[in-house]
């Protein structure tokens, strides 16, 4: 439409002035009536300077060499240099080895293996244990202490802690020998799972639970999901209101978690549990405690039972099963 305007103007008003009036540039007149020549692309000349075929051929081979087949190109540059000899630029031999289709990873590096996912499941006390080491602000900067608790997974019961001034795997062999004593564990009952700190994997801890007959898992690297309990307890610690910014003595931190944890087994009405005591659901009083919780509701819905307008109430199920990575197809008892 604007070509066929342009075209009955500009005969009786001129070209410039009929682009005036249209808005539209001069120029584009002037492609209208010549439209450009469409350019033949034309073959790059060699340059002179360009590496000849068999150049070309020397570089490959040395780079593909025995000695360097692992090499970066930088690598093999400094290293011919160093030797007195230059064969091309760094930016020449990525793009030899680019034309054969050779850019990679050419460095022999360690080839990590795949790590399993750990499926742990627990239906009973005493089943399955989750154990983790967090650090605890000391008095000074860069200063802490550290605290090691073993948790039950299914009653999330707290069997063995302890806190001390450093990392240790014979502080933590002590701990989980105490612990296993103290709980009667019997040889292939039990499996303990961790992540993948020192204490954890080291030679004392795998001796021990192998003496004992106890299972040992890990996380994977760099997964803390893997450890969930023990990163969930170690919150509900650091998240309580009394939780100092530092201890100023290790006295005094375990003063506290003494408190904490006495606290947390024998008080606190955990959620993942049926909101029952960690001590209740470990120690099988469970089916007791929620038998009175449905006394006290039936009494008063017979009580107000226009209250309850979902009917008859019920208190919180009990826990059947706790898992780590529960796998899809798995169907929780």
């Amino acid at each position: 439409m604007m070509e066929e305007t342009l075209t009955i103007l500009v005969p009786l008003m001129g070209t410039r002035p009929a682009c005036r009036v249209l808005g539209v540039a001069p120029a584009t007149i002037y492609r209208w009536r010549r439209p450009p020549k469409a350019r033949t692309a034309r073959p790059r000349p060699r340059p002179a300077r360009a590496l000849s075929g068999l150049e070309q051929a020397t570089v490959l081979d040395v780079l593909n060499s025995e000695r360097f087949y692992d090499s970066s190109p930088a690598e093999v540059y400094a290293t011919l240099l160093d030797e007195g000899r230059y064969l091309c630029s760094e930016r020449t031999m990525y793009r030899l080895l680019g034309r054969e289709g050779e850019v990679r990873e050419r460095r022999n590096q360690l080839t990590h293996p795949a790590y399993a996912k750990p499926e742990l499941l627990a239906q009973e006390p005493n089943e399955v244990w989750s154990w983790d080491i967090t650090k605890l602000l000391g008095p000074a900067k860069w200063t802490y202490f550290y605290l090691y608790a073993i948790l039950d997974v299914f009653s999330r019961y707290v069997v063995g802690w302890t806190l001390q001034h450093r990392e240790s795997a014979q502080v933590a062999k002590a701990l989980i020998s105490q612990a296993a004593e103290q709980q009667k564990i019997l040889p292939g009952s039990l499996t303990v799972h961790a992540d993948r700190g020192s204490s954890m994997t080291s030679k004392p801890v795998a001796f021990l639970l192998a003496d004992l007959g106890i299972t040992k898992t890990h996380s994977r690297p760099y997964t803390s999901t893997d450890n969930p309990y023990s990163e969930a307890h170690f919150k509900t610690l650091k998240y309580r209101p009394e939780f100092p910014t530092r201890f100023f003595s290790i006295e005094e931190a375990r003063s506290f978690c003494r408190e904490f944890f006495d606290w947390y087994n024998h008080q606190h009405r955990h959620s993942g549990i049926g909101l029952m005591t960690p001590d209740v659901v470990h120690h099988g009083r469970s089916e007791e405690v929620k038998a009175r919780r449905a006394v006290v509701l039936t009494q008063a819905y017979l009580r107000t039972p226009e209250r309850f307008v979902g009917g008859h109430p019920q208190p919180p199920a009990l826990p059947t099963a706790a898992w780590i990575n529960q796998p899809k197809e798995a169907v929780a008892p």
